[in-house]
């Protein structure tokens, strides 16, 4: 245990080197695999369909209104039955990481789409650069015509 613990600090400084697998950082084990656990293994039933084709704009506006009925069955419980509000408070947060659970399943997309629009800006900032360059030797350029004309002149 002693030598991993040296191996892996000696290998600290070789910014080079990714690591793959598993790996310890402050007592737990992590995996450099990106990989979003599914509702199941985390004990959470999942209150939308299965299918890896899930239109998320549909199943997130029908979470988000099953969350305010929810909300409006606490509140009337809470009058009503004060005693069963774990059930509904149990509902509520299902619901909560079913919302959360399809959220981090967009991060991807959001990432590629967030890495466009900085690569589409960069472009864009690098086309501007070399038109100020190009007319900047335009205008040396006939600086230089101009100078000539008078030493002849």
């Amino acid at each position: 245990r002693r030598e991993q613990r040296i191996l892996h600090h000696s290998s600290i400084n070789n910014f080079g080197d990714s690591i793959e697998g598993t790996y310890v950082c402050f007592g737990g084990n992590y995996t450099t695999e990106d990989v979003l656990p599914s509702l199941e293994e985390q004990g959470v039933p999942q209150l939308y369909p299965k299918d890896s084709n899930v239109d998320y704009k549909k199943e997130l506006r029908s979470l988000n209104r099953e969350l305010q009925l929810h909300i409006l069955e606490l509140a009337d419980v809470l009058v009503d039955r004060p005693s069963q509000y774990a059930k509904r408070i149990g509902e509520i947060s299902s619901i909560f990481k079913n919302l959360h659970h399809l959220l981090n399943s967009l991060r991807p997309h959001q990432a590629r789409a967030t890495l466009i629009h900085i690569m589409e800006l960069q472009i864009q900032q690098r086309k501007q650069a070399v038109e100020d360059i190009k007319r900047r030797r335009e205008e040396a350029q006939r600086l230089l015509k101009d100078a000539f004309v008078a030493l002849d002149g």
